[in-house]
């Protein structure tokens, strides 16, 4: 199912067209200020702060299956790697192929069909550590959060395995306000209930989760208890040389710690419901959902998604008394201590379109950080 939904990177010259075509770099920032998808406009912005950029991103709008019949739709996706960028890259250039897939066998968008995607994903890429283990085994130490959202026939259907966070930006009758409604199960030990997930998961293993720093982590390596990849927390095989010494665990274990499983919710959307915030942990570490659904309301649609960024990394210069100036010229690498790597995709919902089978003349593909298939609106 894997290996005919991979498309390459594009590198030097090559990748420099799509990058134009796709959205504009400022520094570490790029981003895409507006464009088109089926059922609105959308933003989307990226930041860098690792040496080597680990978040991924993407929007697909146009065909949700490989039928010319449909279904029709919007696919976002926020890829939050980490230990490496493989697994964000091989979820972004295999999650929504595998997903059309399966649309096309079940001629649906479903939460089952998300699940089976995800699943999909996970066992090619735990295929490609194993195919890669003796000659780059650090692999099996990179692992990806993976937050979706799905929009076709007036229903969006959210699925998350990490934490990365989905809000909705809902009207209240009789008010200017904007309520901010969270869609997304986040699954992080630092939250106590997903901690007791994980503790009754694993009653025999007093050290299961960890108090490390003052954060709680997963076998004192991990915050997060769900994700593609993290190969060496889910099959012994894994743990164990040539693996670096510091990913392996002390004692075999019985079965996987971690797990790809998302958290899936269905929501039909209402003519109240305005606009969707997708982002990466990076932006809700600085924001509220509050701040977040105010920001979009109160400013541009314009730039919206890099306005956001913008906003989260001011928060985290004042944190640490500094000026958003200075943390501008801090180069990556470095900027990791002030923030993590950032990525939002905002979407704009026309009640018009949203509960139209197909509104868009065309296919829209867009990757954060610059590749696009398909030209969008100005930029």
């Amino acid at each position: 199912m894997v290996s005919s939904c991979w498309r390459p990177s594009f590198e030097g010259q090559e990748s420099r067209k799509h990058e134009e075509v796709g959205g504009r770099f400022d520094g570490l920032m790029w981003s895409k200020s507006l464009g088109n998808h089926a059922q609105g406009e959308y933003s989307m912005a990226v930041i860098q702060a690792n040496n080597l950029l680990e978040d991924q991103s993407q929007l697909e709008s146009g065909q949700l299956s490989f039928t010319d019949s449909g279904p029709f739709g919007t696919f976002v996706g926020i890829y939050d790697g980490h230990g490496g960028s493989e697994a964000s890259q091989f979820v972004r250039d295999n999650l929504f192929c595998n997903m059309k897939k399966l649309v096309s066998e079940h001629q649906e968008v479903s939460a089952n069909v998300i699940k089976k995607a995800f699943s999909a994903t996970e066992e090619g890429f735990l295929s490609m550590v194993k195919k890669h283990w003796h000659s780059r085994p650090h692999i099996a130490a990179a692992g990806s959060c993976c937050l979706v959202g799905v929009i076709s026939n007036g229903t969006l259907i959210v699925g998350n395995a990490g934490d990365s966070r989905a809000v909705l930006g809902r009207s209240e009758k009789n008010s200017k306000r904007i309520t901010p409604i969270q869609l997304s199960e986040e699954h992080n030990v630092n939250i106590e209930a997903v901690r007791e997930e994980v503790q009754s998961l694993h009653p025999h293993d007093q050290q299961i989760v960890t108090l490390k720093h003052r954060v709680w982590r997963v076998k004192g390596l991990i915050q997060v208890s769900r994700s593609i990849g993290d190969a060496y927390l889910k099959r012994t095989e894994f743990n164990r040389g040539p693996l670096p010494n510091k990913f392996r665990l002390p004692e075999p274990f019985l079965k996987p710690i971690l797990n790809s499983e998302p958290s899936v919710s269905v929501h039909q959307l209402q003519p109240e419901d305005h606009f969707l915030i997708f982002a990466s942990d990076g932006l809700w570490e600085h924001l509220s959902n509050q701040d977040a659904v105010d920001i979009v309301k109160n400013s541009p649609r314009k730039g919206i998604a890099r306005r956001l960024i913008e906003e989260a990394l001011k928060e985290a210069a004042k944190k640490r008394e500094m000026r958003y100036s200075d943390l501008k010229r801090i180069e990556s690498g470095v900027r990791r201590h002030f923030h993590d790597d950032i990525s939002v995709v905002v979407l704009f919902l026309d009640p018009r379109l949203v509960s139209a089978k197909s509104s868009l003349q065309r296919s829209v593909s867009i990757q954060g950080a610059g590749w696009a298939s398909a030209p969008a609106a100005d930029s």
